[in-house]
C-alpha cells in the first residue's frame, strides 16, 4: 500500500494546531502598496483560508478533471432541485394573437393614420410607412429592415412624431438615430415574440449616467400583443456544458435576436461543469426556444412554462452538487470513510473560495484596497499590467502598453474578453489622466467585484482567527449570531441576499467572481451580541455564529474578533469608520455590509467510490443522459468496475430543507467495504469518489472538498496532481 498525498499522512496534532488559540499575527499586507511584476498566483493562505474543521487526515484525489466531474444543479425557493426533464412545449401554448392586436392583420385599413402622418411628417415618409406596413402585413415582420423618416433637426417635432407612432401603431416603435451628422426618427416592428434582428436597439446609459431612467434597449418589451391568457414570462430550464451563466444565455439571445438582459435567472454557475439552472425571458413564446436545441451545442433548454413574474438574483435556496474527484488515491479504504463520513457530520469552514479573489497573480483584493484607499492610478496600473498565467498574446499585449502607453495600439491588441481593461483604456482615451472616470467606465457588476473581494478577504482572515482562538465546540462571549426570535439588545437589518456572479476572462485557470445583492427587501438577517445570559441558557450553538462583511451597517463582534478586521485594515492602510475620498461606491462606509455563517454542513450528503480504467468515461449521470434515456454501451461499462459503496439512503423525493440536521450517529455510518486499487491485481485500475450534496447560495463545494482532502483547491496545487 502507497501513500500518495501528501507525502506522508498528515498528522492530526498538525491540524489541532489550527484550533489551539494562538498569539495573534497580522498577516502581511495585501501587497496593494506596490504593484506586483509578474506575481505568482494566488493560493490559499494569502486570502485568509488557513483552518479545518477536523483532524482526520485527507487523501488525494483530483477535482475538475473533467467538466463533467463537477454537476450543480439549482435549489429554488422551494426546495425543489431543478433538473432538466422534457423538452415538451406547454399544454397552454398558443401563438395565436390577442383579438384585434396582430398589425399583420389584412382587414385593418391603415390609411386615415396614414393620411395623418402626412399632415405632420410630408409626401416622403407617409409613403415610407404605406411600404413599410405592407411588407409587415406580406411577410415575416422580424425580417422587415426599420425605416428611416427624414433629416429632423427640430426636437420639439421628432418628439411630436415619436406620439403620433405610440398613439396609432402600438405595434412599431421608434427612437432617434444620427445619420450624416443629422437626426432623424428610426421606426422599427415590435414583436411579440422578439422584435426586429436589428440588435443595436436604443442607446442605453448605464445606470446612475444621465440618461433617462426608463430608457430600455429594442427587446419588444412594451409590445401589447401579446396573448391575455399567458403569464408575461417564459420559464425555462437551462442545461448547459463547460460555459458559465452568461455565455450559454448570450448565445440564446443572439438566435432570438434579444437582448441578453431580457433574461432573468437566480444565479449564475461555474463554467467548468455541467449545471442545470432555472431562467425566465419576457415575451417569448416557447416554441422558439424549444426550435433551437436543434442548433445548440453544449446547451439545451426545456421545462417550459409561462409565469408572472421573472427571476432576479438571489431568488434561490442553493445548489445541489454532484463531484467526482478521479486518482483518489489513500493509504486504507478506513481513511476515506472517515473523511467523508467525517465532512457529513462535522462540515467545513465557510470560506470564501479563491474564484471570489481571481486565480491569477493580481488579485481583485488588491485592486480593491487601492480603491479604498483613493490610488486611482495604481488601481489602474493593477488591472493593466503584466500578470502571470494569462495565455503569450495577452501578455505580450500587456508588456507592449506598458512600455510605450499606446492606447489605440493596446485596443487593437487586447482580445474582446478584457472588458475592464478596455473600458479602462477607451475611457483614457477619451480623458487622459482621469483615472477615477476611467475605473466607472467598468460595467457596474465588474467594478463593484473589486471592493466586495477585500470585504471578503478580511471575513476570511477573521474566520481563521474565530477558529484559531476558540475553536469550533461552542459559542463565546462577544460573538454575533443569527437571532432566534425578536428579543435581543442590539439588533442590525441587514440584507443577506448575495449570490455568485462569474466573470469569464477567457482562460479556463482565470475565473473571477462577481457578486450582485438581490433587490429583495424580504431577505434580511436580524443578529446580536452574545450576552452572558445567552450563554447560560444555551440558547446557540456554534452554527448560528456569523462574522460580518465590513459596511457601514453592521455590528462587529464584541470580542477580540473584533480587532481582526481593523488591525488587517490598517496595516493595509485602511479605515473601516471613515473614507478617505468622496467616491462613495468604491468606499466600506458607502456599503451596507453583510453576515455570513462562519461554519455550514453539506445538506443530504451521500457518497460513492466507483472503479475505472479509463480517465474519458463519464461517472455520473447528467439530465441530458436521463431525459436522452441512454446509458452507456456495453464497451463503455466494461471500463467501469463498480466496487462495493457505502452510500447513504438518498431522499425519494427532489425536496429538501437547507435547515434539517444531517449529523448521523453510529446506525447511519458508511460501509466499509471497499476494495481500493492499492491492494488490485490491476495495477492501471483507478479509484473514483462520487459525492452528492446540498449548499445554501453563496457558499462554495470547493471549501468542502478543502476539508474533506486536506488540500490546497489552487489552480497551481491541482495541476501538479493532474499533470
Amino acid at each position: 500500500m502507497r501513500w500518495s498525498w501528501p507525502l506522508n499522512p498528515r498528522p492530526a496534532s498538525s491540524v489541532l494546531l489550527f484550533l489551539r488559540p494562538k498569539p495573534y499575527q497580522i498577516p502581511k499586507p495585501c501587497r496593494c502598496s506596490q504593484a506586483p511584476s509578474m506575481a505568482k498566483s494566488l493560493d490559499e493562505a494569502d486570502v485568509g483560508i488557513l483552518c479545518y474543521v477536523s483532524s482526520l487526515p485527507g487523501f488525494r484525489g483530483v477535482l475538475k478533471q473533467r467538466y463533467s466531474d463537477f454537476i450543480v444543479n439549482e435549489v429554488d425557493l422551494d426546495g425543489k432541485i431543478i433538473h432538466l426533464t422534457s423538452f415538451d412545449l406547454p399544454p397552454e401554448f398558443s401563438e395565436e394573437k390577442a383579438p384585434g392586436k396582430n398589425p399583420r392583420s389584412s382587414d385593418k385599413d391603415y390609411s386615415g393614420e396614414i393620411e395623418a402622418f402626412r399632415s405632420l411628417s410630408g409626401e416622403l415618409d407617409a409613403e415610407s410607412l404605406r411600404d413599410f406596413l405592407e411588407k409587415i402585413v406580406d411577410s415575416e415582420a422580424s425580417d422587415v429592415a426599420p425605416i428611416i423618416l427624414s433629416p429632423d433637426s427640430d426636437k420639439s417635432h421628432r418628439a411630436e412624431v415619436h406620439n403620433f407612432f405610440k398613439r396609432n401603431f402600438k405595434f412599431l416603435v421608434t427612437d432617434t438615430v444620427e445619420e450624416a451628422d443629422t437626426k432623424c426618427v428610426r421606426v422599427r416592428f415590435c414583436s411579440g415574440d422578439g422584435g426586429a434582428k436589428n440588435k443595436r436597439g436604443k442607446k442605453r446609459k448605464e445606470p446612475g449616467g444621465s440618461g433617462p431612467k426608463n430608457e430600455r434597449p429594442f427587446d419588444s418589451r412594451g409590445s401589447d400583443n401579446w396573448p391575455e391568457h399567458l403569464g408575461k414570462f417564459l420559464r425555462f430550464h437551462l442545461f448547459k456544458e463547460n460555459k458559465d451563466t452568461q455565455e450559454a444565455l448570450g448565445v440564446i439571445g443572439k438566435m432570438l435576436g434579444v437582448q441578453q438582459r431580457s433574461f432573468g435567472f437566480a444565479g449564475t454557475k461555474d463554467k467548468r461543469s455541467i449545471s442545470t439552472q432555472r431562467v425566465t425571458i419576457f415575451k417569448q413564446h416557447a416554441k422558439r426556444l424549444a426550435a433551437l436545441n436543434s442548433r445548440l451545442i453544449g446547451i439545451k433548454v426545456g421545462d417550459f412554462c409561462y409565469v408572472k413574474e421573472g427571476l432576479v438574483l438571489g431568488q434561490l435556496m442553493g445548489n445541489r452538487f454532484t463531484i467526482t474527484l478521479r486518482g483518489v488515491v489513500a493509504e486504507s479504504q478506513d481513511i476515506v470513510k472517515a473523511a467523508a463520513d467525517g465532512l457529513r457530520r462535522n462540515g467545513f469552514i465557510n470560506y470564501y473560495g479563491l474564484q471570489r479573489f481571481g486565480s491569477g497573480s493580481v488579485p481583485t483584493h488588491m485592486i480593491g484596497a487601492a480603491l479604498l484607499k483613493g490610488e486611482w492610478k495604481h488601481a489602474v496600473d493593477l488591472i493593466l499590467n503584466p500578470r502571470e498565467g494569462e495565455r503569450a498574446f495577452v501578455r505580450d499585449a500587456r508588456e507592449s502598453y506598458k512600455e510605450n502607453g499606446d492606447i489605440d495600439i493596446a485596443l487593437r491588441q487586447f482580445p474582446r474578453h478584457l472588458v475592464a481593461e478596455r473600458a479602462v483604456l477607451q475611457c483614457l482615451k477619451k480623458c487622459p489622466g482621469n483615472y477615477l472616470q476611467a475605473l466607472k467606465a467598468i460595467p457596474r457588476t465588474l467594478r463593484m467585484m473589486y471592493v466586495h473581494s477585500y470585504q471578503s478577504y478580511l471575513w476570511n482572515h477573521a474566520a481563521s482567527e474565530r477558529v484559531q482562538r476558540h475553536g469550533i465546540a461552542q459559542v463565546v462571549l462577544g460573538d454575533l449570531v443569527y437571532c432566534k426570535d425578536g428579543t435581543s439588545k442590539k439588533l442590525a437589518d441587514i440584507d443577506n441576499a448575495n449570490s455568485e456572479d462569474f466573470f469569464d476572462f477567457g482562460n479556463d485557470d482565470i475565473q473571477i467572481e462577481i457578486p450582485e445583492t438581490a433587490l429583495s427587501n424580504e431577505q434580511f438577517h436580524v443578529v446580536k451580541v452574545v450576552d452572558s445570559e445567552d450563554l447560560l441558557a444555551g440558547r446557540f450553538n456554534f452554527d448560528d455564529v456569523v462574522l460580518p462583511l465590513p459596511g457601514s451597517k453592521v455590528l462587529y463582534p464584541e470580542n477580540d474578533i473584533a480587532d481582526v478586521f481593523h488591525e488587517i485594515a490598517k496595516k493595509d492602510g485602511i479605515s473601516l469608520t471613515e473614507s478617505v475620498h468622496g467616491a462613495k461606491e468604491f468606499s466600506i462606509t458607502g456599503m451596507t455590509g453583510d453576515y455570513r455563517r462562519v461554519f455550514q454542513r453539506p445538506v443530504d450528503l451521500v457518497w460513492e467510490l466507483l472503479t475505472y480504467t479509463d480517465d474519458n468515461i463519464p461517472l455520473a449521470e447528467t439530465d441530458l443522459d436521463v431525459i436522452s434515456k441512454t446509458k452507456p454501451d456495453t464497451a463503455m461499462m466494461n471500463g467501469i468496475i463498480r466496487g462495493n459503496s457505502g452510500y447513504l439512503a438518498k431522499k425519494e423525493n427532489a425536496e429538501i430543507s437547507l435547515d434539517e440536521n444531517y449529523a448521523a450517529e453510529d446506525g447511519n455510518k458508511l460501509s466499509t467495504e471497499i476494495d481500493l486499487p492499492c491492494n488490485s491485481d490491476t495495477p492501471s485500475a483507478k479509484t473514483a469518489l462520487k459525492l452528492e450534496f446540498t449548499l445554501p447560495s453563496s457558499c462554495y463545494a470547493t471549501m468542502a472538498m478543502r476539508e474533506l482532502l486536506k488540500a490546497s483547491t489552487s489552480v497551481t496545487h491541482q495541476k501538479t496532481i493532474n499533470p
